[in-house]
């Protein structure tokens, strides 16, 4: 079985994500396509690169991951096969791989520049279309990625921020916001260990607090400010049954901090 998945910043029920899928499925129809998400916002390489941080690795292994989120198209920018743990990608190299990359060292990394594997001929506009998926398909029918270019060493990397571990609190920013409004933090679960994590624990977000790390939503009654360890392995800061986002005005990159006393 050939699984490719699609990550874009095109838009649910676009039909840039059509125009993709006919290719690749002209080239192999026994292909097997999964749609990560196309609701990436416009040009949004770093929210793409959490994504693919979060959900890549849960597929089987030798998925082909194709990421159209790709606001240098037409550039000289680069585009990438990457080997990375057991995982493949189809890429521009503009910083979507640097999360992956930065746990991972990728085993194999090639430059699109073999145009034998591409459609002819080839927008400056959609190069997902007219370069990635044609290339996503022959992958999948087990053509070498060697096949496609020469090796490619120095890929792009995006500025992360690193939590700071001190004494007494773990200072972290808002990485991401889900689509609940809930506030997924960079301060890793693993920073807490051998810590307090019931009232002695002061989450401060913003100018907002609260006190304890919980075990999921139903722990506090609606309406409440809760921390909590959520599904990525990361404190979350969220309201109960509502969107803490919204309620609270918090941003992507708005300070977090975990103190004890």
């Amino acid at each position: 079985m050939s699984v490719i998945t699609l990550t874009t910043d095109f838009g649910a029920g676009s039909p840039y994500v059509a125009a993709i899928k006919g290719v690749i499925l002209s080239i192999n129809p026994a292909a097997t396509l999964v749609d990560i998400t196309h609701d990436v916002p416009s040009h949004d390489v770093r929210e793409a690169a959490l994504v693919l941080d979060d959900v890549a690795e849960r597929f089987p292994d030798e998925t082909i991951h194709v990421v159209v989120v790709d606001p240098g198209v037409g550039t000289d920018r680069a585009i990438l096969y990457a080997k990375i743990g057991r995982q493949r990608y189809v890429a521009p190299d503009n910083g979507l791989l640097s999360r992956l990359t930065a746990r991972t060292r990728p085993s194999r990394t090639i430059r699109l520049e073999n145009a034998r594997y591409w459609l002819d001929p080839v927008s400056a506009t959609f190069h997902g279309r007219d370069i990635m998926a044609p290339v996503a398909a022959h992958l999948s029918l087990g053509v070498d990625p060697g096949e496609f270019g020469p090796e490619h060493l120095a890929l792009s990397t995006l500025d992360w921020p690193v939590p700071i571990q001190r004494r007494d609190r773990v200072e972290g920013v808002v990485l991401k916001i889900d689509s609940f409004g809930n506030l997924i933090t960079n301060i890793a679960v693993d920073m807490l260990a051998g810590r307090p994590t019931d009232e002695r624990a002061c989450i401060v977000c913003n100018i907002y607090e609260t006190w304890g790390v919980f075990r999921t939503y139903s722990d506090r009654p609606r309406g409440t400010l809760i921390a909590l360890i959520g599904s990525h392995g990361c404190v979350e800061i969220a309201i109960v049954g509502e969107s803490a986002a919204e309620r609270l005005g918090i941003h992507i990159g708005s300070p977090v901090v975990v103190a004890w006393d």
